[in-house]
């Protein structure tokens, strides 16, 4: 109990943790309120395309797309606040919505990874024997492959053709498959060190004590070990969340990730006008590295509290 509130009042003083807790909150609220902000403020969907339409700003009829093809660059109105992309769509409004889609993708992935990773760490280090042989070497396959690459070769492959799963259909467009993509390629590179852990655990007394007393394998595994993995999964899991976001804001910009809105599909969109509409990819790209970073920020903090010595990883 005076451990965990050393912890608690360490964390309490980082600066930095609770700035990269108070950036992320900021950013999370303020994506989460994507479709008030649309209905309420902006006036139009994240789809809804005006490539001929027109604006007031600041008492001036402005063209939401120039007959040249540029669109209308950010400026300080109710509507257009970030400009426009070369369909007439709204950025900001874009940027709302995809931020949503973004961190509902890498929240979701890291509690699939996260529970995969645990269940199969756990009896791979509990266990042993050939169940540790099969479990490890699936780790070690997975973990062969570049992460990148893999989530882009499934993403394309499942978005292409969807994925059936017994009776359960998931459509090619779906946030499920990047979900799915991104909380399976993930899971060595937490099943490992959890794996790790376990087995050190395992050789513990109060763990040999629940053996002698005739307690099994199941109850020891939930009951005695995973609590003691608590430290090590929060520490983790905001990390994998931001990889969660990083990733699949790549496989969005390359078009394997996030079919609809997205900060990498609206970098792809703004890529190829640098001069002529730079917002495009600026404004995400700030998105990414501030919401990174700050999930990095509170990461590292949480290790620095919870576990000094320990040192994390996700390659």
């Amino acid at each position: 109990m005076a451990t965990h509130r050393a912890s608690l009042s360490t964390l309490r003083r980082n600066r930095g943790v609770v700035a990269g807790l108070l950036v992320f909150g900021l950013i999370a609220l303020a994506c989460l309120a994507a479709p008030l902000y649309a209905e309420h403020v902006a006036g139009v969907g994240p789809e809804a395309n005006n490539i001929t339409g027109t604006f007031q700003r600041n008492g001036r009829t402005l063209d939401v797309v120039t007959p040249g093809g540029r669109p209308v660059g950010p400026g300080w109105s109710r509507r257009y606040l970030l400009g426009a992309d070369r369909n007439g769509r709204d950025v900001m409004v874009r940027m709302l919505y995809g931020g949503r889609n973004s961190l509902v993708v890498g929240i979701v992935a890291a509690l699939i990874t996260t529970l995969l990773a645990v269940t199969l760490g756990l009896l791979a280090g509990y266990l042993r024997g050939w169940v540790d042989a099969v479990i490890r070497g699936g780790f070690d396959l997975l973990w062969s492959f570049p992460v990148v690459l893999l989530a882009i070769a499934l993403g394309t492959a499942l978005a292409i053709g969807g994925l059936e799963l017994g009776p359960v259909t998931i459509e090619g467009d779906s946030l499920w498959i990047p979900i799915l993509v991104l909380g399976a390629v993930y899971v060595p590179y937490l099943g490992r060190p959890i794996r790790g852990q376990v087995i050190a655990l395992r050789e513990s007394g109060w763990v040999e004590a629940a053996e002698a007393q005739g307690l099994g394998a199941p109850r020891i595994m939930v009951a005695e070990i995973l609590p003691n993995l608590a430290s090590t999964l929060l520490v983790f899991g905001t990390l994998i969340v931001a990889n969660n976001i990083l990733t699949e804001a790549g496989l969005s910009f390359l078009g394997a990730g996030i079919q609809g809105p997205s900060w990498g599909s609206i970098i792809a969109e703004g890529v190829d006008r640098p001069t002529t509409a730079p917002h495009l990819a600026i404004v995400p790209g700030l998105a990414i590295v501030a919401t990174v970073l700050a999930l990095n920020v509170v990461g590292d903090g949480l290790r620095a509290a919870l576990d000094p010595r320990a040192r994390v990883s996700l390659r």
